[in-house]
């Protein structure tokens, strides 16, 4: 004679059931922060650093010391990070007023 299976028999077999994997990636998708992935910054060859999103924009993490001022900074935007990498690589880049002067007088 077959065993008729109750409620109880029912909720003991969906507790040792194996759960299904989740799909982290529906997760990922969902969550804004993820909307926008890390971008790597780099002015010509030089690697400036990475914006991470987080809420409210990105954060900047810089890879070299010439970048350092802007670690840790928090802009709006991945554009607003790059533009703030690409003045700091030009004011680090662009010759002193008196110095080129000083060298290339005649004598």
């Amino acid at each position: 004679m077959p065993h008729a299976q109750t409620d109880a028999d029912r909720a003991l077999n969906r507790l040792h059931a194996t759960p299904a994997f989740p799909d982290h990636r529906a997760d990922r998708a969902r969550n804004r922060l993820h909307a926008e992935p890390t971008r790597i910054i780099e002015i010509g060859e030089v690697t400036a650093g990475i914006a991470v999103p987080e809420p409210g924009g990105v954060r900047f993490f810089a890879s070299s010391r010439d970048f350092a001022p802007l670690e840790g900074t928090v802009f709006r935007s991945v554009e607003q990070a790059a533009r703030a990498a690409r003045d700091r690589f030009r004011s680090q880049t662009r010759p002193r007023a008196g110095a080129l002067g000083e060298r290339l007088r005649a004598v």
